[in-house]
């Protein structure tokens, strides 16, 4: 295998290249497919272009492109609504206010900037910490000239409501947070006497209260925009134009109030408690909840608008047998554009209820989706949905196993959970074992789930019964249903192919070297800038064998998930790369002091990508998928083989400061984009992706002491069940665990979910690795290195000193053996051999022809 020559990464010009030009044309199509247009009343939107417009808001010209931290790209550009409507021929009426904000804006990130150093005595210099625990908040702007404001020609005014949020920290049901402050609220009164409509748009990387609406008659549309990277403000133009018709969906059930969703009072600092978070909700997560409690909503799970109508009629359901014995159900129907004037395109989802027999279940989960092409007026198309009936399986803790209960399972058939109808019925004759499995992360304390009523969820099921009576039902025997039944691996003797080869012949303090990232290459901070060779790289692999015979590379990889985090502009002089602090790689060096620029600059400049929650709410995995691509090419240009994404966790609460990050409250959803990114970076001949973060992430107040105590069944049908369709589906090159533990123990040294789990209930092949610095920043110390290797946590990064002298104790105590930590370095290896660092490269996937597939539409 030929090595590939190292070389810079980026270029010397500064000049846009065609690369950049392209890419903004995907990440700007991927920003107004996501747009969610949850009100439009009197069909004020689109507005024609040319019109006078008043714009206010923080977001107007400070739009939030994405959350702060890891996730962060340092782009070249960043289009932000102002000039994204400007760009498109709209006449900006109130240029004054917003210069005035735009000059307050810079003298409170200042006061905010020097606020967060001078805490770092505090904090024992940790920049992150101080930085990340000292969130700024967007100021509000100053009050509005009624008077001249009503004169100035507009009929229309925008406002951009912002909110930023970032890792480490989560979000507060307080004003100028989850709720809007007492400014902000009077200044769009303010609007609302000078202008005859406003348009609301939601620029925040988590769900707000929008009680505050319903007070003003004018506010006539709300949009849901999200953080839509680089690209959003000319997006947002394409879309309040009329260029782009919206067709985005909600990912996540908007509740009438925060005390709505079920753990509104537990979760995270809410009870007083961050170190241990009880999901007393169970499976009842999102939608799950609120459907089967009879719940009212704002706006529902799958909900959003279109400039045009569509109808939906399902025309056929059928079972598919498949060699595999995993049958499935196909769902055929008609999509039909009954507008007149405008193009679009509709989303499809299917909904299924299942029997309410000895184990309780929610009333509907999502089942399958699709979005049509663009239709034009009048125009229908037809397609097949086909999912597999393991999606309607539940987890039966008593037998360990997958079940489906006998019975009637309800399939319904519409544009949203809301609207959703019946459409047929599957009848299965009796129970039937999916997958025989052991457990796994049995809890260890007492844990009082909720439950519905059975007498009130006995009446919903007879309600949808009556009317799926008369329509197509499909029957299924039990028997004609493969059982599968989980083999769990034992440690392997010998260590074969090319890999095993290597692993046979490394030395013992070779191992242990590779058994973390490489702390050796001169880096000065260890969370996320530890790589040197592309600057502002995450981290390195060890290159401990990186000499003859093996020549084993290191590979570089880099933060996302919004898109690479690399550094913009690193100087080389004498044929060396000059090494950058920390701070530079964070709000591309807004904290860092500036220095004297020697020698040849080059320039990394990435694109950034709409959050992962806005690529949800396109529900089109054609669109992530081509986006994937586009990152995997990145990655390929600036010799990144891991991109540290996509996040996948679950939306359990709206105060979560990370779900921007991650796509839904829905399992299936996250799954399929996640599989989506995943099949189109590693479309990229040794390119992979690292799906996080594994599992239960799902707050970030003391995310790295928190225990996630929950029952198996939620664990597998909610949190993990993600992961296990990406792994399926997509077979991602790597996955990294998360910080918290899962019933007591830490995830990154939990056997669990890293072997029994991943690897033998899913038949994951890649290389697993820890969240940065996760062995020498937990609380209480538990997590271990060697306890990583132990779990088939396959590598400790971003690795420290102290990591090898943990493994190389325990080795000699006999507390870790040389054949678990061989186990471990064998899967980092063949991820190597398969790295973009060959010439000979070829695509990941190649190598696997069985991958299953959860969701299939034909049109």
């Amino acid at each position: 295998m030929q090595l590939k020559k190292k070389t810079f990464t980026g270029t010397t010009s500064n000049e846009v290249t065609a690369r950049e030009t392209e890419n903004r044309k995907i990440a700007r199509q991927a920003a107004a497919e996501g747009f969610v247009l949850l009100k439009n009343e009197d069909h004020i939107l689109p507005i024609k272009n040319g019109a006078k417009l008043g714009l206010y808001g923080a977001g107007a010209v400070k739009t939030i492109k994405g959350g702060t931290g890891s996730g962060d790209v340092n782009e070249r550009e960043c289009i932000n609504i102002c000039q994204g409507l400007k760009n498109a021929g709209y006449e900006i009426t109130s240029d004054a206010w917003l210069e005035a904000y735009a000059s307050l804006y810079e003298e409170t990130r200042l006061k905010w900037r020097d606020e967060i150093l001078g805490k770092l005595p505090a904090y024992n210099n940790n920049f992150f910490e101080a930085y990340s625990t000292t969130p700024f908040f967007m100021p509000c702007g100053n009050p509005v000239d009624v008077e001249k404001a009503a004169l100035d020609g507009a009929d229309t005014a925008i406002y951009v409501l912002s909110r930023i949020a970032g890792e480490n920290a989560d979000r507060h049901d307080t004003e100028g947070d989850y709720y809007i402050s007492a400014e902000e609220k009077a200044l769009i009164g303010q609007l609302s006497k000078a202008y005859d409509s406003l348009v609301l748009v939601i620029n925040t990387g988590g769900l707000v209260d929008l009680a505050f609406a319903e007070e003003f008659d004018n506010i006539k549309a709300v949009l849901q925009f999200v953080q839509a990277g680089q690209e959003g403000g000319n997006a947002f133009a394409d879309v309040i134009s009329g260029k782009v018709t919206p067709s985005g969906k909600l990912a996540d059930t908007w509740a009438l109030d925060y005390k709505d969703y079920p753990s509104s009072d537990t979760f995270s600092f809410k009870n007083g408690d961050v170190n241990t978070e009880k999901y007393q909700e169970g499976i009842y997560v999102g939608y799950r909840y609120f459907d089967t409690f009879d719940v009212p909503v704002r706006y529902p799970f799958g909900y959003g608008l279109s400039y045009t109508d569509f109808s939906v009629s399902t025309k056929g359901i059928e079972a598919v047998n498949t060699e595999s014995g995993k049958p499935e159900i196909a769902v055929t129907v008609e999509v039909t554009n009954t507008g007149d004037t405008y193009c679009g395109k509709e989303v499809v989802q299917i909904y299924v209820s299942c029997p309410q027999g000895k184990l309780a279940k929610e009333y509907r989960r999502l089942a399958g989706f699709a979005k049509t092409e663009e239709l034009k007026p009048q125009e229908s198309c037809s397609m097949t949905i086909t999912f597999p009936v393991y999606q309607l399986a539940s987890f039966d803790e008593e037998k360990a196993a997958w079940i489906l209960e006998g019975g009637t399972y309800g399939i319904w058939v519409g544009s949203s959970i809301q609207d959703a109808e019946p459409a047929g019925s599957l009848c299965l004759d009796k129970d039937a074992v999916l997958v025989q499995c052991e457990h796994i992360c049995p809890l260890k304390e007492e844990l009082k789930e909720l439950t519905p009523d059975h007498g009130r969820m006995m009446e919903k099921e007879a309600a949808w019964l009556e009317k799926t009576a008369g329509l197509p039902c499909v029957h299924m025997s039990a028997e004609n249903i493969g059982k599968e039944i989980v083999v769990y691996s034992e440690l392997p003797k010998h260590f074969t192919g090319r890999a095993g080869e290597i692993v046979e012949s490394l030395s013992r303090e070779q191992l242990v070297l590779m058994a973390t990232g490489d702390p050796g290459k001169g880096q000065d901070a260890v969370l996320g800038s530890a790589g040197i060779t592309v600057p502002g790289a995450a981290a390195e692999t060890s290159s401990a064998a990186s000499g003859e015979p093996w020549n084993l590379p290191s590979m570089a990889l880099a933060d996302g998930p919004a898109g690479l985090r690399l550094n913009q502009k690193y100087q080389v002089v004498d044929g060396e790369i000059v090494p950058e602090n920390f701070m530079n790689s964070i709000e591309k060096g807004f904290f860092a002091e500036s220095v004297k620029e020697e020698g040849t600059s080059y320039y990394q400049f990435c694109t950034a990508i709409p959050v992962g929650t806005l690529l949800a709410q396109t529900w089109n995995a054609e669109l992530v998928k081509e986006v994937g691509e586009m990152i995997g090419k990145e990655m390929e240009l600036f010799q990144v083989t891991l991109w540290l994404a996509p996040g996948m966790n679950i939306h359990r609460n709206p105060l979560c400061g990370r779900n921007f990050e991650y796509y839904s409250e829905d399992p299936l959803l996250s799954g399929i984009m996640a599989s989506a990114m995943t099949l189109g970076v590693q479309k990229v001949p040794g390119c992979g992706t690292t799906i996080k973060h594994f599992a239960c992430n799902n707050q970030e107040d003391n995310r790295m002491g928190s225990d996630s105590v929950l029952s198996e069944r939620a664990l597998r049908e909610i949190y993990l069940k993600g992961f296990e369709i990406a792994v399926k589906n997509s077979q991602p090159m790597s996955i990294m665990t998360s910080y918290n533990m899962i019933n007591g123990v830490h995830a990154a040294n939990c056997y669990d979910i890293c072997t029994r789990a991943a690897r033998d209930e899913w038949g994951f092949a890649g290389a697993i690795m820890t969240d940065w610095t996760t062995t020498f920043a937990s609380p209480r110390g538990e997590c271990t290195a060697a306890g990583c290797m132990r779990a088939g946590n396959d590598m400790v990064m971003p690795g420290i000193p102290q990591d090898h002298e943990n493994i190389r104790q325990e080795l000699s105590e006999g507390t870790l053996s040389i054949q678990e930590l061989r186990h471990c370095i064998c899967n980092t290896v063949n991820l190597i051999l398969q790295s973009n660092r060959y010439e000979d490269a070829v695509s990941y996937l190649e190598q696997f022809t069985g991958l299953d597939s959860y969701l299939k539409v034909e049109k």
